[in-house]
């Protein structure tokens, strides 16, 4: 049964993608190094541990007939707050992160046995059963915030650090990316290379121009800037002239029922004007048997992405929560099942897709 589904809406999918070729193509959408990028919420306390095995089911996908193949070829690790009181971006938390804070997510983030330790040990495991991917799984790394107002970060060099002045900004942000390349670096791993950095603050309202200011040292390095600012987000019509190599539009469609689908389709418009890419957004409130269920908005986001001809032209980020792709993959459930075969179709035949590549 489950088969029979999964072809019929493959076949719908194939008949929507076909309805629309003919038309005239004037997509302007942004590619990178990394087609299909994962958001990877580590760090923080609430967090999941991000193990090897929790890592299977973003690294392969075993489709309804059993076969299995590669899925994400891309890994974003970022953090907000610590879940013990603060935050790394502005917000989230009631007290600022300081450099003993911002040590703390570096040791969780190269942690042995977790988080990126796992994923490359994942991707190892992986290919002893179904051979080399014949590609390389690229991670960008996220970038704790220099918050204005903060006078306690700590000292630098012999230097205490005050927030309120833009150098001592840029020297933390700069040394917290030195010490990422470091730490990376010294790891060795066999199945992951680091792409570049993401920039945690979704607008511009609070650092501003700082992005600005640290794009020229991360491309002297020989590293992407990445940024996704949310819906509508201040700034986010002027992403390149913040140094940004990619920004990812978030339609923030799916969390919320008042939202008509039709904003799908205006995010896709809005993104190709500006030349952003798009974010594919859900989380486990896609399952389909749960009260409150939002199947049908996960649904949508595939429809208006091969609509607008997401799948095609654009680099994707897929923002799924902390546990949707997991539990996803856990459920019995037969349309669970399909709606996560049809969406693993889509990314695996976009591996063929040359033009979705800017190194």
């Amino acid at each position: 049964m489950r088969t029979i589904f999964n072809i019929l809406l493959c076949v719908a999918a194939a008949l929507q993608t076909a309805a629309f070729a003919g038309e005239k193509d004037d997509y302007n959408y942004n590619v990178g190094d990394v087609r299909d990028l994962a958001l990877i919420y580590q760090g923080g306390l609430h967090r999941l541990d991000w193990t090897r095995e929790q890592f299977v089911p973003y690294v392969t996908h075993t489709f309804a007939d059993g076969h299995k193949d590669w899925l994400f070829d891309g890994f974003l690790f970022l953090e907000f707050k610590d879940a013990k009181g603060y935050c790394y971006a502005s917000g989230y938390a009631p007290k600022k992160a300081r450099r003993m804070e911002w040590e703390w997510l570096l040791g969780r983030l190269f942690e042995k046995d977790k988080a990126l330790d796992a994923l490359d040990k994942c991707i190892e495991a992986e290919k002893q059963e179904i051979g080399e991917p014949g590609f390389k799984h690229k991670v960008v790394l996220g970038v704790a915030s220099a918050l204005p107002g903060q006078t306690d970060w700590g000292v630098l060099d012999g230097d205490t650090l005050d927030f309120n002045n833009r150098a001592d900004q840029v020297r933390a942000c700069k040394w917290y990316i030195d010490r990422l390349i470091e730490n990376f670096g010294k790891a060795k791993y066999k199945n992951i290379e680091l792409s570049g950095f993401y920039w945690v603050d979704e607008d511009t309202i609070h650092c501003k121009g700082l992005p600005r200011d640290l794009s020229p040292y991360i491309h002297s390095k020989g590293y992407k800037f990445v940024w996704i600012p949310y819906w509508k987000a201040r700034g986010y019509d002027h992403w390149k002239d913040f140094g940004f190599d990619i920004a990812y539009q978030q339609p923030n469609h799916f969390f919320n029922r008042d939202i008509p689908d039709s904003r799908l389709d205006e995010a896709c418009k809005v993104a190709s004007e500006h030349g952003m890419a798009m974010e594919f957004e859900c989380d486990s409130k896609a399952l389909y048997g749960i009260e409150g269920s939002s199947y049908d908005r996960m649904q949508a986001y595939i429809d208006a992405f091969i609509r607008n001809r997401v799948f095609e032209k654009s680099a994707i980020a897929y923002y799924t929560g902390s546990w949707g792709i997991l539990d996803l993959y856990k459920s019995k459930n037969l349309k669970d099942q399909a709606i996560m075969d049809r969406l693993a179709k889509l990314i695996v035949e976009r591996r063929s897709n040359k033009s979705l590549i800017k190194e």
